[in-house]
C-alpha cells in the first residue's frame, strides 16, 4: 500500500509540474500573439506610407 501511495504522490507532483509548464507556455503564446499582431499592424502602416513607391530589397545603398 505504501508503494502505491508513493507512486501516486510522484504522479501528482509530475502532473503539477506539467500544469505549471503549460500555464507558462500559454502566457508566452499570448504574449507572442500580441507581438505578431503589433508587427503586422506596423508593417501594414509602413506599406500604407510607402504606397506607390518601389522597394527593391537587394538594391545597394547609394554610398557603394
Amino acid at each position: 500500500m505504501t508503494d502505491l501511495e508513493e507512486k501516486i504522490a510522484h504522479l501528482m507532483r509530475s502532473v503539477d509540474d506539467l500544469s505549471d509548464v503549460i500555464a507558462r507556455q500559454d502566457r508566452e503564446i499570448d504574449w507572442l500573439r500580441g507581438r505578431v499582431h503589433m508587427l503586422l499592424e506596423r508593417e501594414a502602416a509602413r506599406r500604407d506610407e510607402n504606397e506607390g513607391s518601389v522597394y527593391l530589397g537587394d538594391e545597394r545603398p547609394p554610398h557603394y
